[in-house]
């Protein structure tokens, strides 16, 4: 296991450390990565195994982690990893940490995009006990389709706490027969080969982790009618909760919706997802509603699927089907957003009833009302902790211009006679002004570094720097934790001396 802490997997390295005697007895090897890409390298080479003499073990399963940051910076070992393949007695977890709204990021993200990009098929688990199942069936589809899999998570569930059922024969993997052979395997294999490698993610270990998908059933019906004759709904992830909720708003339970003719269909592999089991679902030719948080990726796909097929079912989602916006793409979805949908879908069927009707009113005025704003009292603007350095070695002198970094020193965003610029992405410090310089007049800017990010890759970006002969100071900003994510160590400790002497080798000077 490896990778690099951030939202909403900041705290997982710190709960993999507590758990060591349990990884250890279990022979789990955990060791964090110095950044995401070079941990994904690391993932990588546990299913190599058999390229070189005297293993020890019969096959590796590995687990990597990163925020949605993390995951774009990674796409070329991503795609690497996954080009080559997983090991036959191994498999690889993708795990990306998504904070949709930004709330804790220097911006929103979504992977599901990335995990395309690079041809991994991605899951995305709605609850707690999905995180276990979908955890296990990820690695059996990672061996089956020869794929790295990815593993779509968010705050709302990794923050969550559930009772789960932990039996180990609770999951059954069922591995079909019926799926495409490639003449070669689809396992990785010590040869250089990028156009035998891509015919073998398109066709066969895409079509393999279909066929994985159908015959353990991981997209179902779970709600209503199985083949819906006026709405069905497909949904993923908290997105699936949202639309459960959403139907209890308006008062439809499961009886109720087998009378209306809805139904929900749960997918559990977002990307590719798998057309037989959803042109099943659409069989009856009612109305499909998607709903997915941020960009749309089921709804895009099922467009591209049913466009051919008769009959046709109209697709809906993020907009209706005169092209008006339905469900945003840009903001979080919630429950009440999606009883008003599903309740306009209803009512222009005809088949809304005095009481739905009454509660979709409800919901409506709930959706329209605005919070009165503040008037008087006091607001509380996030500051740096009490003692922290930060505090003070954010401050510039008047008249000078610094730049912001990844990490709670990022704050000085916050305070406007700081006079602070915003964040360039991580590793990236400083190098906005390289390009920047010769076309302003300003001499000279400070740029603010905390000392997790120089390990991870800021040292990058004062080298650049050095080689643009760059006026800028650097403040790299000491205090021997990553307090952003929980006050984990940062990776290899180095001192105040060291990280000096580093500097001046790479050429740093006053």
């Amino acid at each position: 296991m490896s990778g690099y802490r951030g939202s909403p997997l900041g705290g997982y390295d710190a709960a993999l450390w507590q758990a060591s005697r349990y990884l250890e007895d279990n022979d789990i090897l955990f060791r964090s990565g110095l950044n995401e890409d070079l941990a994904m390298a690391a993932v990588w080479g546990t299913q190599q195994l058999d390229f070189v003499p005297g293993r020890k073990v019969d096959g590796v399963f590995a687990i990597w982690y990163g925020k949605g940051p993390g995951v774009d910076r990674s796409g070329d070992a991503l795609k690497h990893a996954n080009f080559a393949g997983s090991h036959p007695n191994g498999g690889v977890l993708v795990v990306c940490g998504d904070d949709h709204t930004g709330k804790s990021s220097s911006m929103g993200h979504q992977s599901d995009q990335a995990m395309i990009a690079a041809n991994i098929p991605l899951l995305y688990p709605a609850s707690v006990q999905d995180y276990l199942d979908f955890g296990l069936h990820g690695f059996a589809l990672s061996r089956f389709a020869g794929t790295l899999v990815g593993f779509k998570t968010v705050n709302e569930t990794v923050t969550a706490t559930a009772t789960v059922a932990v039996d180990p024969g609770r999951v059954s993997i069922r591995l079909p027969a019926d799926a495409p052979e490639a003449p070669e395997g689809v396992h990785i294999r010590p040869e250089y080969d990028p156009q035998g490698q891509d015919n073998r993610i398109v066709r066969y270990k895409l079509p393999r982790a279909h066929a994985y998908v159908r015959a353990n059933r991981l997209d179902k019906p779970v709600f209503g009618a199985e083949r819906p004759t006026r709405l069905g709904i497909v949904t993923a992830g908290k997105a699936v909760l949202d639309t459960l909720a959403a139907l209890r708003l308006l008062g439809i339970d499961d009886a109720a919706a087998r009378r209306l003719g809805i139904g929900v269909y749960k997918v559990a592999m977002v990307w590719p997802l798998e057309p037989e089991g959803l042109a099943a679902f659409a069989a009856a030719g009612a109305e499909r509603l998607f709903v997915e948080e941020k960009r749309p990726v089921m709804e895009d796909q099922a467009k591209a699927l049913f466009y051919n097929r008769e009959p046709r079912p109209g697709i809906i989602g993020k907009r209706d089907a005169e092209g008006r916006p339905l469900l945003p793409a840009d903001e979080p979805i919630e429950a009440a957003m999606v009883a008003a949908a599903i309740g306009d879908r209803l009512h222009l069927a005809g088949a809304i009833d005095p009481r739905t009707a009454e509660r979709l009113a409800t919901v409506r005025a709930r959706l329209g009302r605005n919070l009165p704003a503040l008037s008087g009292g006091v607001v509380r603007s996030p500051f740096f902790c009490s003692g922290c350095p930060h505090n003070t070695s954010t401050k510039v002198p008047d008249g000078s211009v610094a730049m912001a970094g990844i990490g709670c020193h990022g704050m000085a965003l916050l305070i406007p006679e700081r006079n602070t610029l915003p964040v360039p992405h991580m590793g990236a410090e400083g190098v906005p002004w390289t390009g920047m310089a010769p076309f302003t007049e300003t001499p000279h800017v400070f740029q603010n570094v905390g000392d997790g990010t120089y390990v991870h890759s800021g040292s990058l970006g004062i080298r650049a720097a050095v080689q643009a002969d760059a006026n800028i100071t650097f403040k790299v900003l000491y205090n021997d934790a990553v307090a952003m994510t929980g006050g984990q160590p940062v990776e290899g400790a180095p001192s105040v001396g060291t990280i000096a002497r580093q500097m001046l080798d790479e050429g740093v000077k006053k």
